[in-house]
């Protein structure tokens, strides 16, 4: 681990350091330098001092020690009373990741009622499922769910803790990184375990112009939150296995300092990560009225639609019917892209589907190279074409 430091004897207060820092993360104060909050230890800064008045130091950090740390811990979300499907994906990469390690896979339950989802994940593999079931716990409150989940971590020990990029996952999953000073990584698209227990945590970086590879090597336990409808869910056993562990609420959650106004349920919409047939528009489209043939696509093979991010960019769609890391993960059966290049942050998000036809006249466009049949040719001639003979099938 790298830091900054300043030799104040010889610094000349000459202000050349400030001036070359690419992030703005020095200021002058009273004729001397001092670093801010926005330093990234690049050390230009150390090449720009003509005094050599700046040093880049290495410190070394302390590893933790791996070995006491084993198994894998998925929190299982419940959500308007029923568990949540990512939790059950979660699991299944979790057992997946497991066997290279000899570790077990273990769940963790929050809330008020939560004792009969317990039963039902006993049919899934884990070894044991710790359960917090209280009244105090009858809606979500940040600090007391993740008091929860902070007192079973410290007594189980985890090497790697799987939650969902749910709102709540999200909301959860930072404030248990925190408390234990380790890292978090938020959105994998892809998981893998090393012999030494490291968990390499995969996902887009840069707009999405590459994928990265980060790894928690000197501390425990690996958090990392995964989206819906990336990771399989296993099959259900019709013999359940593993125990259940009741849990006593850590002090304090009843007092927690958040409490529950009122409660306005939204009301329940479909949405694209459940269709198992989706029609996809891309930038390819001249025109917003363009988007009819894609919903009329949608419509005679019984399916649903979406767009690309450039499309509700302009206006044309809603984030709710965006595919890409800024909008929903799918994965159905059939997916039909009309005019869609095929960017990271666009096929991460959709590269599980089981099959993938790709219209694009561009037959270079990267989304050939997820595609399983890659339709080389003017998306006004095919798109209507299908609509077509579709109609004429049906009549």
């Amino acid at each position: 681990m790298a830091k900054i430091a300043i030799l104040d004897r010889k610094c000349t207060g000459c202000g050349l350091c400030a001036s070359k820092c690419p992030f703005g993360a020095i200021d002058m104060k009273d004729g001397r330098p001092e670093l801010n909050a926005a330093c990234k230890v690049c050390g230009v800064c150390v090449k720009a001092c003509p005094e050599k008045a700046i040093l880049k130091l290495e410190t070394k950090v302390d590893s933790v020690d791996k070995s006491l740390w084993k198994d894998i811990l998925v929190f299982a979300e419940v959500s308007g009373g029923r568990l949540h499907p990512v939790c059950l994906e979660l699991i299944g990469k979790a057992r997946e990741l497991a066997k290279n390690v000899r570790f077990q896979v273990k769940a963790v339950l929050v809330g008020s009622g939560v004792k009969e989802h317990a039963e039902e994940l006993r049919h899934y593999g884990v070894s044991e499922v710790a359960v917090y079931d209280d009244p105090a716990l009858s809606y979500f409150r940040a600090d007391a769910f993740a008091a929860c989940v902070e007192d079973y971590i410290r007594f189980a020990r985890p090497s790697v803790v799987l939650v969902g990029a749910t709102s709540l996952g999200r909301s959860l999953a930072p404030r248990l990184s925190t408390r234990f000073h380790t890292g978090l990584t938020a959105d994998c698209t892809r998981l893998e375990m090393r012999e030494n227990t490291d968990l390499v945590q995969i996902r887009p970086a840069f707009g999405g112009n590459i994928m990265a590879q980060i790894i928690t090597t000197n501390t425990r336990p690996q958090f990392a939150t995964v989206r819906y409808k990336v990771m399989n869910a296993p099959e259900r056993s019709p013999e359940a296995s593993g125990e259940i562990l009741l849990r006593k609420l850590p002090g304090g959650v009843a007092q927690s300092r958040a409490s529950c106004v009122s409660v306005t349920p939204i009301p329940p919409k479909k949405s694209i990560s459940d269709a198992e047939i989706l029609v996809v528009g891309g930038r390819g489209l001249q025109k917003e009225s363009d988007l009819d043939m894609i919903r009329e696509l949608a419509r005679l093979l019984g399916g649903d639609w979406a767009t690309t991010r450039p499309l509700v960019e302009k206006g044309w769609n809603t984030n709710d019917r965006q595919i890409g890391l800024s909008g929903r993960t799918v994965r159905p059966r059939l997916i039909i892209t009309c005019g869609v290049s095929g960017a990271i942050q666009f096929t991460a998000c959709m590269n599980g589907s089981d099959h993938i036809v790709a219209i694009n006249t561009d037959r270079n466009a990267p989304i050939f190279d997820v595609a399983h049949t890659a339709v080389v040719g003017d998306l006004y001639e095919i798109v209507p074409a299908l609509i077509r003979q579709l109609k004429e099938a049906r009549a």
